[in-house]
């Protein structure tokens, strides 16, 4: 819903309301509401979503052989960088996480979220500096509309958090999901640096994949969800989102004016290029915007791990990639830390404008 002054403060008030419950969508579900308050209202886009006319379908892109054999990891760069500049997503099965791991970390999220609500509060707070972040909408008082889901937020790297800084429900899987996601991480950046021509260490060396941020979602059923969203249209502002989502769905992404669903597939996890990959590629890998519908089915739960050092003082300057520069294609966006661009995301919230577009030379 598009705020107007004369509705401001009522929706100011009401914004203050939720907030200070510090119980999120989960507490109005647990409250038994039966209508979506207004605050959540999103108004409907211009795109289309006939799924008789959406024949589209992301790649699922199988990774094993990668480091065994030549031939096929030369498939799997091309089949990466086809992805990265047609769909800017992709999804990755035999990654090596082991499925086990994957089914512990969901039920980790679901472990916190449906623990009472006293215990959260502990970690509830909109101080973006904190290592663990717990709030409902980091954006809440910025964007149009507020979205239908609830998010923890840690910071698991370069400078983790020690165990008991983690909330208890889901610490011991949060540590190791952590680590194998790192792992996974330096093999795609590795295999995203040879989709761009350059050296398999490239993106590495650069320091793409030192930070991890790893945020979990919880989106509880609507009684509405017509009325609202479970994540509104954005892209992401880091490198590379590494996303485990559960069997539920609802996940989409903008393709040729489409919103195409991006279907729970048992083992795989999604990978999508940020917006921060985008600048540095010079607009070759794009970063494209996606969704997350509300359901009266629910709760979904899903887990994004975003390569990025976000908020921490690292002074690393970024800029499209020299090598990748000519006459014929010369540099897009200006250079920017990783901070000042994470600080003008948060700024700008999600479902608006793209945070990039203000970079662009």
């Amino acid at each position: 819903m598009v705020v107007t002054d004369e509705h401001s403060d009522d929706r100011t008030s009401e914004l203050i309301a939720f907030d200070n419950t510090q119980a999120g969508v989960k507490g109005l579900v647990d409250a038994g509401i039966t209508k979506v308050p207004r605050i959540f209202y999103t108004p409907q886009d211009a795109y289309s979503k006939d799924p008789e006319k959406n024949q589209f379908s992301i790649p699922v892109i199988d990774l094993d052989g990668i480091g065994k054999d030549p031939i096929q990891r030369r498939e799997i760069v091309e089949k990466i960088r086809d992805a990265s500049e047609v769909w800017g997503f992709f999804q990755v099965v035999n990654h090596g996480i082991p499925q086990s791991v994957l089914e512990e970390m969901l039920n980790g999220v679901r472990r916190f979220y449906e623990q009472d609500t006293k215990v959260k509060k502990r970690w509830y707070t909109r101080d973006s500096s904190k290592r663990v972040v717990h709030n409902s909408n980091f954006d809440l008082f910025k964007s149009a509309s507020a979205n239908w889901r609830d998010t923890t937020y840690c910071s698991m790297a370069p400078q983790p958090p020690s165990a008991d800084e983690l909330p208890e429900a889901c610490r011991d899987i949060l540590i190791e999901y952590a680590e194998q996601v790192k792992k996974l991480g330096r093999s795609l950046f590795e295999l995203v640096s040879e989709a761009l021509g350059l050296n398999p260490s490239y993106l590495n060396d650069i320091g793409c994949s030192e930070g991890l941020a790893v945020l979990y979602h919880y989106y509880p059923a609507c009684p509405e969800p017509e009325l609202t969203l479970g994540t509104g249209k954005h892209s992401d502002s880091d490198f590379l989102t590494v996303l485990l989502q559960d069997h539920i769905g609802g996940l989409q992404v903008l393709h040729n004016n489409y919103w195409v669903h991006i279907p729970p597939v048992s083992g795989a996890l999604v990978v999508n290029v940020g917006e921060l990959l985008q600048l540095i590629s010079n607009d070759k890998f794009k970063s494209i915007a996606h969704r997350v519908l509300a359901s009266h089915v629910g709760p979904r739960v899903s887990v994004a791990c975003f390569f990025t050092t976000g908020h921490s003082l690292s002074s690393r300057v970024y800029g499209p990639i020299k090598e990748l520069l000519s006459e014929d294609n010369p540099a897009r966006y200006r250079e920017t830390s990783v901070k000042d661009f994470s600080v003008h995301y948060d700024a700008t919230g999600i479902g608006g404008k793209s945070a990039l577009s203000d970079f662009r030379i």
